[in-house]
């Protein structure tokens, strides 16, 4: 295999190897200062981070506010406590080697509000800043305000050109590098797009080399492309190191070191990694932020699939086929249905799915009454983690929601995932991000009789081009 040259980030030289920032709880100050200190950058997540009081006890994230708005407040008072923590404890931990970078995601709740409240918090511990999820036009001007380097993570030269032609133009600078996250094989939000076939993937190198030379065009021979998703073996990526056509290159991973000793999941999670097979990640569209994720499949998955499949489209007045009367809910309200549907909404009911909730499609879908009860209290209890979500209808707006009606079709997203990292059992019921090569962490030869490296010797691994 070619060597693995270092390479220039936000200012240092460092390893090619960057570590993927993982949300809520699952990319720490613990884990990343452990890959700044083995020689790589590492990401902290700055996505409802953990926070910690004066006994080092992890602060609850609890919600006192008795409106949405009020609860907004305190989950972005969270969020800055808890990235200012995070940072302080990958600083110490990185003893001033590798470099630290806090991630983003710009569709969160708050996310201009919370980046200002972390870097002002943590100036000179944080030396960049990664950042997807939507369009980050104003990452560029934030990074430039703090001196900083801003990493943007995009799944497309179209997506690139845009965010370059609207502002980073202005700030080419502090841009440091950019981030190409395979949108068919990286874990959590996928950056798909509408004219794309999720259920068909197409091969990085060609995509990436168009955006090679649309970043050479711009003048940014020198600026790095980060590859993030399916990379596992750099081995199998050497037809890209010193090759025109890709230019600089480096490489992101978020899946490996999900399974280190000071990666933060539980015993019960990195067990489950260890007994993944090939399909067992797989795209979906349940968010509520309306992208198509990866996770990995397990009761919380198959519980949204078979919920979306107990689902008839109806009307109210009846109109064509949509003739059959059927009633629902405690007063009896009528709508009318296929023949065909009502015989199987009918069924669902029986099955004891007899409780049916209304879609913002014009659809209504069958639940039990407690699933019922749990989808209401969830929406309730919303306190706009997302800049806007199709579960409850938040929006960061005047208004306070999206004009359309909560889609019980999807999750609350905050909670499921507070839950999976917190708990030490319970991930069968709660959603796992995971990138679509897990499954080798079964048949690679390093996790052997399942082992367990700690950072440090996943680097060296790594390193080795395995």
């Amino acid at each position: 295999m070619k060597s693995l040259n270092s390479i220039v980030i936000s200012g240092k030289e460092v390893l090619p190897l960057i570590e993927g920032g993982k949300g809520v709880s699952v990319s720490t100050g613990q884990s990343s200062g452990a890959w700044a200190a083995a020689g790589g950058v590492a990401t902290f997540s700055a996505v409802n981070a953990d926070s910690y009081d004066d006994n080092g006890m992890r602060i609850p994230q609890e919600y006192h506010g008795r409106t949405r708005r009020d609860r907004h407040e305190e989950l972005v008072a969270y969020g800055i406590q808890g990235g200012i923590s995070q940072a302080q404890i990958a600083h110490e931990l990185a003893g001033g080697e590798g470099r630290i970078h806090m991630n983003v995601l710009w569709e969160m709740g708050g996310a201009e509000r919370i980046l200002h409240g972390v870097l002002e918090g943590a100036r000179g511990l944080i030396h960049g800043i990664t950042c997807g999820a939507g369009m980050p036009y104003r990452v560029a001007q934030i990074a430039s305000d703090y001196k900083i380097h801003y990493y943007p993570i995009i799944s497309s030269a179209r997506a690139f050109r845009a965010l370059w032609k609207r502002a980073y133009h202005k700030f080419a600078d502090w841009l440091g590098g950019v981030v190409y996250e395979d949108p068919w094989l990286a874990g959590g939000h996928n950056g798909l797009t509408n004219s794309e076939d999720a259920m068909i993937p197409e091969d990085p190198y060609p995509r990436v080399a168009l955006l090679r030379s649309m970043m050479n065009e711009m003048g940014l021979h020198n600026v790095p492309i980060i590859m993030a998703g399916g990379v596992w073996h750099i081995e199998d990526w050497t037809h890209w190191l010193d090759n025109p056509e890709i230019g600089p290159i480096t490489f992101q991973f978020g899946t490996r070191p999900l399974l280190t000793k000071e990666s933060p999941i539980s015993d019960a999670w990195k067990k489950k990694l260890l007994t993944l097979k090939k399909g067992d990640v797989f795209l979906n569209k349940f968010s509520p932020t309306g992208f198509w994720s990866s996770a990995v499949r397990n009761n919380f998955l198959d519980e949204l699939k078979a919920r979306s499949e107990r689902q008839v489209a109806f009307v109210n007045e009846p109109v064509g086929e949509h003739s059959a009367a059927f009633s629902f809910g405690a007063r009896k309200r009528e709508v009318y249905l296929t023949p065909t549907d009502k015989e199987n909404a009918e069924k669902w009911v029986e099955a004891g799915y007899n409780s049916a909730l209304k879609t913002p499609n014009s659809t209504m879908i069958f639940v039990t009454p407690d699933k019922m009860k749990e989808i209401r209290t969830d929406q309730v209890d919303c306190m706009g983690c997302l800049s806007q979500c199709s579960f409850s209808n938040w929006a960061e707006n005047e208004k306070g929601n999206t004009g359309r009606k909560a889609d019980p079709r999807s999750f609350c997203i905050q909670k499921t995932l507070q839950d999976v990292i917190h708990s030490t059992s319970n991930i069968e019921n709660n959603l796992m991000f995971a990138g679509h090569g897990a499954y080798h962490f079964a048949s690679d030869p390093f996790y052997k009789d399942g082992f367990i490296p700690t950072v440090k010797e996943l680097v060296d691994q790594i390193m080795t081009g395995k």
